[in-house]
């Protein structure tokens, strides 16, 4: 059994994917933005504040997770969803110019379902990347319906 740092268990005969760990301080892959959210992590950091957010795609489920912790060690919160198969509208990604609207790219995961639309940057990713990444989710939902 794989050991994740998501904390979420596999069953038996499930395989992992990929386990992406979200971006939650930057608003992008640009280095400015980066840094910047570099520098909020660490002042959240000092004050004992820590979020950590997980997207799991095995090939049998998506699994979304958000850890929160508070005073270094206590935790303040964990929420853990399972992305229902029936409920995704639509899963992509999209590109875009984060520096003066064309320099940096970055790249996001999206999924759109009835009642949330999610977005998840990807860190250092390239188009290629983006694409297996929304392949793998893809594959995962439609196995299970």
């Amino acid at each position: 059994m794989a050991d994740l740092k998501s904390g979420i268990l596999l069953a038996q005969d499930e395989k992992l994917v990929f386990e992406l760990e979200a971006e939650l301080w930057a608003t992008s892959s640009n280095p400015i933005a980066r840094t910047i959210g570099e520098f909020k992590k660490a002042i959240a950091g000092i004050l004992g504040f820590k979020r950590q957010g997980y997207l799991v795609i095995t090939d049998k489920r998506v699994v979304e997770v958000l850890q929160m912790k508070a005073c270094y060690i206590f935790n303040q919160g964990k929420v853990v969803k399972y992305i229902l198969p029936s409920s995704v509208k639509e899963v992509g990604y999209v590109k875009e110019g984060t520096c003066c609207g064309c320099f940096c790219q970055s790249y996001k995961l999206y999924y759109e379902a009835f009642t949330q639309v999610t977005n998840v940057l990807l860190p250092d990713a390239d188009e290629a990347e983006a694409q297996k990444v929304v392949d793998a989710f893809y594959k995962a939902i439609a196995k299970a319906q």
